[in-house]
């Protein structure tokens, strides 16, 4: 009998029939030829980072941790190879140390590598594309125990799906990807005014390498951050002092969000007094090493992409719920940006993209507030992103991205059977 799995935050658990661990393509091609040939489902997993079920399953999981080998790095074409369970922050680290980056990530360095591309995962650069636009090429392994490689040329419409597949087309057992000469973030972290930071947005968002900001519903004052990158020297703080300030950062806001999750009416206290404690900084560092931050405070997210032009009134119209509702939220709204790309299933599918996530503390009611934000969301055409929280089906769902159907077909024809299919990918993409 199997063990249970569970995700990063422990609410999503489910009781696989067995969690195989291959640690070879080979290994991994025959557990997915056999669970098929049985009648299985299967579906792969790298971290657990998902706040959404996408990974659970009643039939076989495979656990991708024995498949992180770094297999290449093409220093003249400017491309890394590696196997589909590498974690990004070690994946980084050994970049690093060959002199190459990523030209843009998430905020979280958790996840594995096809884990993150699968579901879209971005940072923000209205100038820059999510991770998963950086694969050139991919080893699909099917249903059918075949290993396919994918790439634009050898089939633009598998490439174009299997770039942000849910893990619904197969298991990515390696992915090429592109790199980038190491580069220098500086990063400067400023507290605004909300109403200035939205008068401004599109100019900052404009005039800059990479801008975000984060603001608590019941605060009128927003954290700005704008980063701007260089081939400066690295000037990083001392590593015991970046620790201590992310554990002080932490222990502070759990602390602070265990005491609103006991008295849920000091709420709009428990905000003000966070915004007062986000203070200004500066760092200039390696990129790999600026773009995440440490996130040891259990939460749970939903996030929507809308055309970047509703953004102002869309986080007004969030902030106007909270409050008139009078909602114990007890976490910021993060607010980024990215440019438009190609993939079937990319959130920011063929539009200039504003990013609106959400979060609530582990253990506090959240459906309210996610149902509301979603209803807002929905009036702007959003798309959820797929690894986080969102109540929407595919029913919906196929209206919001054009290339739908190219997606269903690739599907069609990589998994007639639907060996990866399991409650999550039934619901949004469909039987």
């Amino acid at each position: 009998m199997s063990d249970n799995w569970s995700n990063w935050a422990g609410d999503q658990i489910c009781a696989p029939s067995a969690i195989k661990r291959p640690t070879s393509e080979a290994e991994l091609v025959e557990i997915v030829a056999g669970a098929a040939q049985r009648g299985e489902r299967v579906r792969a997993v790298g971290t657990g980072h998902s706040f959404t079920d996408c990974a659970c399953t009643d039939g076989v999981m495979i656990d991708m941790t024995g498949l992180q080998r770094v297999i290449d790095v093409d220093r003249a074409n400017g491309l890394a190879t590696v196997e589909g369970g590498a974690k990004l922050h070690s994946l980084f680290a050994e970049l690093a140390r060959h002199g190459f980056g990523i030209e843009n990530q998430g905020d979280i360095d958790k996840q594995s590598i096809t884990g993150a591309t699968a579901t879209a995962t971005h940072g923000t650069g209205a100038r820059f594309k999510n991770v998963s636009a950086q694969i050139v090429s991919a080893r699909l392994v099917t249903a059918a125990g075949d290993v396919v490689t994918v790439s634009e040329d050898s089939d633009k419409d598998e490439y174009l799906a299997a770039r942000v597949s849910l893990g619904a087309l197969g298991v990515i057992s390696q992915v090429t990807f592109k790199v980038v000469p190491l580069f220098t973030l500086h990063r400067t972290d400023e507290r605004r005014p909300l109403i200035t930071t939205l008068e401004r947005l599109d100019a900052d968002v404009d005039a800059n390498d990479h801008f975000e900001f984060f603001v608590f519903p019941y605060g009128d004052t927003a954290l700005a951050r704008t980063t701007r990158r260089s081939n400066e020297e690295p000037r990083p703080a001392p590593a015991w002092k970046k620790r201590l300030g992310e554990e002080v950062e932490n222990t502070g806001l759990n602390i602070i969000c265990r005491t609103g999750r006991r008295f849920p009416g000091a709420a709009p206290q428990l905000n003000r007094l966070m915004t007062s404690l986000m203070s200004p900084s500066t760092v200039q560092d390696h990129g790999w090493k600026v773009y995440a931050s440490a996130r040891n405070v259990k939460f749970t997210e939903m996030e929507y992409a809308i055309p970047r032009q509703h953004a102002r009134e869309a986080v007004q119209r969030i902030i106007d719920l909270v409050r008139r509702r009078k909602l114990p939220i007890m976490y910021p709204l993060e607010v980024r940006f990215s440019a438009p790309d190609d993939a079937f299933l990319s959130t920011a599918h063929a539009r200039d993209t504003c990013y609106i996530a959400v979060h609530q503390f582990i253990g506090m009611e959240y459906e309210n507030y996610f149902r509301a934000v979603e209803e807002i969301m929905n009036e702007y055409a959003g798309r959820p992103h797929w690894g986080k929280r969102h109540y929407l089906t595919a029913t919906t769902l196929k209206d919001r991205y054009p290339e739908w159907g190219r997606f269903t077909a690739v599907r069609d024809r990589l998994d007639p059977n639907r060996v990866f299919l399991n409650d999550y990918t039934r619901r949004v993409l469909g039987d």
